[in-house]
């Protein structure tokens, strides 16, 4: 990038759209903390938890998923149980222009506590909200904070666009409005 990167990240959120609402300085004060970084965006996570439960005992089975495997939740504080994840949404909706790729990372506070998020990415052309799974990889239960910072969103950009976008071949998490579970 030639400009500054979060210079940058302002102008294509704010003349492309590219994330909506969109907070264009960092907010710190008493929560963990969302809007633009250095090099990127800090996502909040949204007051719709899908928490995972075994009282099933279903096997967990990516091609033949069981929606029963999640309780839903809605507040502004989701405990996560021990060794269990919860899958949410972000706040934000986002349109990836097409020569631009981005990664969602995990952000540090949750981590040092033992909550992980997929690393998982955002292609060129994708839309709508993003999908999270919040893993708790600890023997306590866990809070997730609802409409504060969950992971950030690092931008790559290309010299030239993309031959195929996401948008293109017709992805089949495009255009997400709610937490979407896993589909073929």
């Amino acid at each position: 990038m030639s400009i500054k990167a979060d210079h940058w990240i302002r102008k294509m959120a704010l003349e492309h759209g590219m994330i909506e609402p969109f907070v264009e300085k960092q907010v710190r004060a008493g929560v963990i903390s969302y809007g633009v970084s250095s090099y990127g965006y800090d996502i909040r996570v949204a007051d719709e938890f899908k928490i995972f439960t075994n009282v099933n005992s279903a096997i967990v089975d990516p091609k033949h998923f069981d929606p029963a495997s999640f309780v839903d939740f809605k507040g502004d504080i989701c405990i996560v149980p021990p060794n269990s994840f919860a899958l949410a949404r972000t706040v934000e909706h986002f349109r990836i222009p097409r020569s631009i790729m981005a990664v969602c990372v995990g952000k540090s506070t949750y981590a040092r506590c033992g909550i992980i998020l997929n690393v998982t990415p955002a292609e060129p052309e994708w839309e709508g909200f993003l999908t999270l799974e919040i893993s708790n990889t600890t023997p306590l239960p866990a809070r997730i904070y609802a409409g504060e910072g969950i992971a950030q969103l690092l931008f790559f950009e290309s010299d030239e666009p993309c031959e195929t976008s996401y948008g293109d071949r017709k992805g089949k998490y495009q255009d997400q409005i709610s937490i979407t579970l896993p589909r073929i």
